[in-house]
């Protein structure tokens, strides 16, 4: 068999679809499968909306994903003349037609359209869906030039992918009508007829095609909200696709060896934003710890002085630690306990705020629910004695002291006000490991000033 080519073909607008996307990865995972080529064009004939920016922002977003290209980009509107040429070769083999038609402002024009075959039935085998048959008579002749000169998407799209030798195309199912009428083109020009594969469409929980109204639909919005990019990319495969056991998170080495365009759903594919959200906490967990680290320093760094090196926050934060080792120390556990527990690296400054700065903000919310009831201030003021006794300042026996006072009866009573009390939060990381990263003095500190401004 020849070699393998296979194409991404998108319209820039500024925004690059998920759904576009997905076809992209699918394309782009079965040449490296296949050890074929990838080849990128940019159908740039809609030029208010194709603007060199919108074309910048496609580049970025798949130079984000990993999705690098084969051979130079293949800009269409570069092209124009060889369609034009090939509609003059349609027209003198009677495949094609001039018409004078009306449009609907009024404007009359002349338009070159293209033939149908009046008798037969086009069909093709999909490589997704399965053999693939219409009737020629039920297609009507299409328009493929219109009345300005400027070639139509039908015609454009097939000489391309004869002049960019493209063997398979896979894109998404809204384009099966435009196959069959595509099939036609090429036969008319005595060209191989690509094979094809159409991808079933994204949808959202009640079955329709997933939009913006649904949450975010493009590629730029999830960068900005601090997914990670092989999660994205993890996650759309799956959407559609499956390597035939458990496995979810998979590297991209898996996935170009597994990946096989006979495996891809035929179903539609709907669209979880939770798994996603999921799949992104997990590969946060493979982010090497000392790289995680460093990005809660950088991180702390933005929050206040940027003078300030991963030890002169671990003074701030605990005046007990001196020696660079237990600085390190102390930041290594931060990152363990702050890593496990991240969804979305935008939550890292609040995350991390109450350790590095006693200046954070209490959630109203989390104040009003636990330190607004009775009670309460006593509690505080009663772990304040306790803690102040403990020898070892260790997350064990500071958890043993509450555990002791629970008397078996659930520590849920004093762990919720002590966390908003010392954090400002209702949420974070354990209790005990916040206090043992805080320190005996911060903690104590904290736990009286809520006990006497906040708790009721």
């Amino acid at each position: 068999m020849s070699e393998i080519r296979v194409r991404f073909a998108p319209s820039p607008t500024g925004k690059v679809h998920i759904g576009n996307i997905r076809a992209a990865i699918y394309n782009w995972l079965f040449a490296r499968h296949t050890g074929g080529k990838f080849l990128l064009r940019v159908e740039d004939t809609d030029l208010e909306r194709s603007t060199p920016e919108a074309i910048a922002v496609l580049f970025d977003c798949m130079k984000w994903l990993g999705l690098d290209w084969d051979e130079e980009v293949f800009y269409q509107t570069k092209n124009v003349k060889r369609h034009l040429e090939v509609v003059d070769q349609l027209l003198a083999s009677g495949h094609a037609y001039k018409v004078e038609k009306t449009s609907r402002d009024g404007k009359t024009g002349v338009v070159t359209m293209f033939k149908m075959p009046k008798e037969g039935v086009i069909e093709f085998d999909d490589i997704v869906k399965g053999h693939m048959a219409k009737k020629a008579e039920d297609i009507q002749d299409f328009a493929i030039v219109r009345s300005d000169g400027s070639p139509i998407f039908h015609i454009a799209n097939v000489v391309d992918d004869i002049d960019q030798r493209v063997t398979h195309i896979i894109r998404g199912d809204d384009h099966v009508e435009n196959t069959f009428k595509h099939i036609c083109i090429f036969r008319a020009l005595g060209a191989e007829v690509p094979k094809y594969g159409h991808l079933s469409m994204i949808v959202n929980q009640q079955g329709k095609p997933y939009s913006k109204r649904d949450g975010a639909a493009f590629v730029g919005e999830y960068r900005e909200q601090g997914y990670l990019p092989e999660a994205l990319f993890n996650y759309l495969l799956l959407l559609g696709w499956n390597p035939g056991d458990d496995r979810e998170v998979l590297t991209r080495e898996e996935m170009v060896k597994l990946f096989e365009l006979e495996k891809v759903h035929v179903t539609a594919a709907m669209f979880d934003p939770k798994k996603l959200a999921w799949m992104n906490g997990e590969y946060i967990k493979k982010i090497p710890a000392s790289e995680f680290r460093d990005m809660l320093v950088q991180s702390a760094a933005a929050e206040g002085s940027s003078s300030r090196n991963l030890g002169e926050y671990a003074v701030s934060a605990r005046s007990d630690l001196r020696s660079a080792a237990d600085q390190i120390a102390w930041w290594d556990y931060l990152a363990s306990q702050v890593q496990v527990r991240t969804k979305f690296l935008k939550d890292i400054p609040d995350a991390i705020r109450c350790f590095v700065s006693d200046d954070f903000p209490f959630d109203e919310k989390a104040v009003e629910k636990r330190l607004k009831k009775p009670g309460v201030k006593e509690l505080l003021l009663d772990l304040v004695e306790r803690f102040s006794k403990v020898g070892d300042w260790t997350a064990p026996t500071l958890e043993a002291v509450v555990k002791e006072l629970s008397q078996g009866n659930g520590m849920g009573p004093w762990v919720h006000p002590v966390r908003v009390a010392v954090s400002g939060r209702g949420e974070g990381i354990g209790l005990f490991e916040m206090l043992q990263l805080l320190g005996r003095e911060k903690t104590l500190a904290r736990l009286r000033h809520a006990a006497e401004t906040l708790a009721s």
